[in-house]
C-alpha cells in the first residue's frame, strides 16, 4: 500500500501553490485557472488556516453572486484544514476523503506544509498499484519469475 512519502515522490510536479488570506477571489481563480490545479492552501505567517478550491469558488461565490475581485479568500475558504502526513496510507487518506466530501489534502510535516496530494493522485496511485499486483500475479500463475 502507497503511502503519501510515496505519492508524493511519484508526482511529476510537486508544487503547491499557496496564496494569503486578503487575496481576490479573483487572483486565486486566476492562478488556479494558470496552473490548471482545482485548489490553493491559503496560509498566513507560515500557517496554514484554509484550503479554496474551485468548489468553494462556485458555491460561495458565483452561487451568492459575490464579486470575485471584492471577495477576500478568507470569506470563502475552508477552515479548518485536513491534513494528512508522509506515513499515512492512500486508503487513509480516501477514507478521510470520503467520510468528509474532499479533494485535496495538505501534506504536513514537523509543522510545515510540504505537498498537496488529490483524489486524483491517489487514484493514479491505486491503479498504479492495482496493475503491478495483477502483473506479479500474471507472472505466478504462468509460471514466469517476475
Amino acid at each position: 500500500m502507497n503511502t503519501v512519502a510515496q505519492i508524493l515522490g511519484s508526482k511529476p510536479d510537486r508544487a503547491v501553490y499557496t496564496m494569503e488570506p486578503t487575496t481576490s477571489a479573483h487572483e486565486a481563480v486566476r492562478l488556479m485557472a494558470d496552473k490548471n490545479i482545482g485548489a490553493l492552501v491559503v496560509v498566513e505567517r507560515g500557517q496554514v488556516v484554509g484550503i479554496v478550491s474551485e468548489r468553494d469558488y462556485a458555491r460561495k461565490l458565483v452561487l451568492m453572486a459575490r464579486s470575485p475581485k471584492d471577495t477576500l479568500l478568507r470569506d470563502i475558504m475552508s477552515s479548518p484544514v485536513m491534513y494528512v502526513h508522509l506515513h499515512h496510507t492512500s486508503d487513509e487518506c480516501m477514507a478521510l476523503m470520503t467520510e468528509n466530501r474532499l479533494r485535496h489534502l495538505p501534506v504536513m510535516d514537523g509543522g510545515q506544509l510540504i505537498g498537496l496530494v488529490s483524489i486524483g493522485d491517489l487514484v493514479k496511485a491505486t491503479i498504479s498499484e492495482q496493475q503491478f499486483i495483477i502483473e506479479q500475479l500474471e507472472h505466478y500463475i504462468s509460471g514466469q519469475r517476475g
